[in-house]
């Protein structure tokens, strides 16, 4: 937030505490907006705790400011008033009564519970906030602590929200803490699914995802959150892979961070980045939104946390003793949507992971031997839509956490030029079929006597991907291409 914008948002606070003076309603900000002010990292979003109705109080001021009125929480009156729709500022309200430490005592952890009397703030040396459980100590020692030991029996969101917390401020979570988490651990379960779906991409948003997978692992949340992952704890592979199938699948999490520049891998390096396909263009498609708090970045580390989830379902040993996991990837896909329709993500979200996990190992089934045929490229991407670069991505991941330590260079290299190969090649496909088109529907029906139906569009598929993959360059040979396959009847 530049200085403008703060002395802004310090200007409407305190024409919001002249509104709520006059009323006679005592009001004050709580929670993280005094953390983040104290840290020097001031945001748009205020708790601000009133003294009265909540609900009636925020639709007062969304009237009086010209904002709007959003119903957070009837049960518990908690309101949001968004107003200055420029910089999207969020004032949530909620009630307390008696004095505000009674309010605070109900928070959740020591450096979320302070609170400033509303029109009071100016500047963070001059804050005097009201301070009972000493948060502004721990946040000065960068620590996680809870205010009681009922944080959390009286919501279990407040688990995940801890290490969220930690992660996302690099703070620690002290010892009593971590002890309750563990105790606590598998009601998170009972957690709202659409919080518990907002905290997660939280973390997935954040350069340190696969560190705080193994985190959460530890204090029983990851498999209290998703049981399915439990099954794969000591599922043993092939020994192309270095580990077991849940601590590969979190390694491929953290060689996804790697390879899109968020954070180093243990077993990593310079040369490796450096042969990696990377762009401003992959960086463009990687970093778009694709739903409220997510993109394909974050969504592409969910990807690679589930593309396993099936195998120890369908773990199988042949004649020789080795374990084979056939049809993983389509059960995957089945499992992966299954998980994320009951922590309610959207379906664009979905259907990304979806194929994610589907495609994972596409790539490397594009050639037996060598560089893919034209003809290969072209099926991958219409096959895989626009997760095909995300889909690369994953692949090569997941190639580095199979081996891990064992990773060859050699390998390595092969790996990345096929992958910019297929990168490369895709672009000069684009280029030959976009937006030139040599014939139409129209143009077969009319040379070739036939009548619309799926016929058409079954030949208009081939003739495009022979335009694709440099086949054909002209209408004329279109239609004799066209005239080849119905004289030959090769369409499937």
């Amino acid at each position: 937030m530049s200085v403008s914008q703060a002395a802004s948002l310090i200007s409407t606070l305190n024409k919001l505490h002249e509104f709520l003076a006059q009323k006679n309603c005592r009001a004050y900000i709580v929670g993280g907006f005094i953390r983040d002010w104290f840290s020097g990292k001031q945001s748009n979003d205020v708790d601000i705790a009133v003294e009265g109705d909540a609900l009636s109080i925020a639709d007062e001021v969304s009237k009086n400011f010209n904002g709007r009125f959003v119903l957070l929480d009837e049960v518990n009156g908690i309101a949001r008033v968004i107003i200055d729709k420029e910089h999207e500022r969020h004032f949530d309200f909620s009630s307390f009564s008696g004095s505000i430490e009674s309010d605070l005592v109900q928070r959740d952890f020591t450096i979320d519970a302070m609170a400033v009397e509303l029109g009071q703030l100016t500047e963070a040396s001059q804050l005097n906030p009201s301070d009972p459980f000493q948060g502004r100590k721990d946040l000065e020692n960068k620590v996680i602590r809870v205010v009681s030991d009922q944080v959390f029996a009286n919501d279990a969101i407040r688990l995940l929200r801890a290490v969220r917390l930690a992660a996302e401020l690099d703070f620690t979570i002290e010892p009593t803490t971590e002890t309750l988490i563990r105790l606590h651990c598998k009601s998170i379960a009972e957690a709202a699914n659409e919080r518990v779906r907002e905290e997660l991409l939280r973390l997935f948003n954040l350069p340190r995802t696969a560190y705080y997978l193994h985190y959460l692992d530890k204090l029983g949340l990851l498999t209290a959150l998703v049981p399915e992952l439990a099954e794969s704890k000591g599922v043993e592979q092939p020994t192309a892979h270095f580990w077991d199938v849940f601590e590969h699948s979190r390694q491929t999490v953290a060689c996804v961070e790697f390879l899109i520049r968020e954070n180093t891998w243990d077993y990593g390096n310079e040369e490796m980045l450096a042969t990696t396909p990377w762009s401003d263009i992959i960086e463009a498609h990687l970093s778009q939104e694709i739903s409220g708090g997510s993109n394909r970045k974050s969504l592409l580390k969910l990807g690679a946390l589930f593309h396993d989830i099936a195998k120890p379902k369908t773990k199988t040993l042949d004649d020789t003793g080795r374990a084979r996991f056939l049809g993983h990837t389509k059960e995957g896909a089945t499992m992966t949507a299954s998980i994320l329709e009951r922590l309610r993500f959207s379906h664009r979200e979905i259907d990304l992971v979806e194929k994610l996990v589907y495609h994972h190992l596409r790539p490397a089934q594009m050639s037996n031997e060598g560089l893919p045929t034209q003809r290969a490229i072209y099926r991958y991407f219409r096959d895989t839509g626009d997760a095909g670069i995300d889909i690369l991505f994953l692949a090569l991941a997941d190639y580095l956490a199979s081996r891990g330590p064992l990773v060859s260079m050699e390998a390595w290299r092969k790996n990345c030029h096929l992958a910019n190969y297929v990168l490369m090649e895709h672009e000069k496909q684009q280029s030959r079929t976009a937006p030139l088109k040599f014939i139409d529907g129209n143009d077969i029906m009319k040379t070739f006597y036939l009548t619309s139906g799926p016929l058409i569009g079954k030949l208009l598929a081939m003739v495009r991907e022979a335009q694709a993959s440099g086949e054909i360059s002209n209408k004329e040979e279109a239609l004799a291409l066209v005239q080849n396959i119905l004289k030959k009847k090769t369409i499937n």
